[in-house]
C-alpha cells in the first residue's frame, strides 16, 4: 500500500572563535588563543531543527523510506511543463534550488489518515532561499491547468493547481488535484522561510489513494506547521 501511494503522489549559527584576553603588563604577548569553538554544519543544523516525536506528541515522525521516492534527486524528474518543476519538487520531497543541505521528515497521523512530509533546505546566501521562495510562487499561477512529472517508472498527473491562504504568515500555499483509477484526491503544499532556511510541507493521503475506493482531501495540519515553525524560529 505504502508502495502504491508514495509512487503516484515524494541557523547555520556560526560560533564566535573565543581568544584570550590580554592580561597585565607581565602577560606574554605571544601567550596562546583559546581554541575556536567548532562550527556546526548545515546538515547538523538541520538535524537539530527538524521536529521530532517529542514536538508531535500522537504522531509518527520518521525519515521517508528512501526505496519509495518519486524520484532520488530533482535531475531525475522530467516535466511536460517545465515551468512547474518547483511544484513537482516541492510535492515529492525534493529541495528547490541548490541548498547546502536538505533534510526530510514524515509526519503519520495514523492509520488512514493524512501524512505530512516536512523538507528542510539551508541556502547560502540567505538571499537564496528567498528567490527558490519566490519562484516557487511564481509557478502557481502558471500551472493551474495542470501538469505530469516522471521519474524512471513513476508518474504522476496533477490535474490543476491552485494558490490557497497557507497555516502561517507569509506563506505560498496550493492545493493541487489528482486522479487515480478514477478517484480524485486533494494534495496540499506549504513553503515558509526562516532566513537562510526555506520549510516545505507537503500534507497527502497515501492510504486513501493506495485503496482507491473514495477521494481524499489532505488538509495541511496547523500543529505541524506551527511545530516546526516555532523550532526553525529559536
Amino acid at each position: 500500500m505504502k508502495r502504491a501511494a508514495l509512487a503516484v503522489v515524494s541557523v547555520l549559527a556560526l560560533a564566535s572563535a573565543l581568544t584570550a584576553c590580554s592580561g597585565g603588563e607581565d602577560t606574554p604577548t605571544d601567550a596562546p588563543s583559546a581554541p575556536k569553538a567548532k562550527q556546526i554544519t548545515p546538515a547538523q543544523r538541520l538535524a537539530k531543527a527538524i521536529v521530532t516525536k517529542d514536538d508531535l506528541p500522537g504522531y509518527n515522525v520518521s525519515a521517508p523510506e528512501a526505496e519509495y521516492a518519486f524520484a532520488k534527486s530533482s535531475d531525475e524528474v522530467t516535466l511536460d511543463e517545465p515551468g512547474c518543476a518547483p511544484l513537482a519538487y516541492a510535492m515529492n520531497q525534493l529541495p528547490l534550488g541548490e541548498p547546502q543541505a536538505d533534510l526530510t521528515r514524515s509526519a503519520g497521523a495514523g492509520y488512514g489518515k493524512t501524512s505530512t512530509y516536512i523538507t528542510l533546505a539551508v541556502y547560502e546566501p540567505a538571499a537564496e532561499a528567498e528567490s527558490v521562495l519566490a519562484g516557487l510562487a511564481k509557478a502557481v499561477p502558471e500551472c493551474g491547468d495542470g501538469f505530469t512529472a516522471k521519474a524512471g517508472k513513476n508518474t504522476t498527473a496533477y490535474d490543476s493547481v491552485t494558490a490557497e491562504k497557507g497555516t502561517a504568515a507569509g506563506a505560498v500555499a496550493f492545493r493541487s488535484t489528482m486522479t487515480f483509477r478514477g478517484i480524485t484526491h486533494t494534495l496540499h503544499t506549504e513553503a515558509v522561510r526562516h532566513g537562510d532556511v526555506l520549510a516545505v510541507y507537503f500534507s497527502v493521503n497515501g492510504f486513501a489513494i493506495a485503496d482507491s475506493r473514495r477521494p481524499s482531501d489532505a488538509e495541511m495540519p496547523a500543529n505541524v506547521v506551527r511545530a516546526q515553525d516555532s523550532k526553525l524560529a529559536k
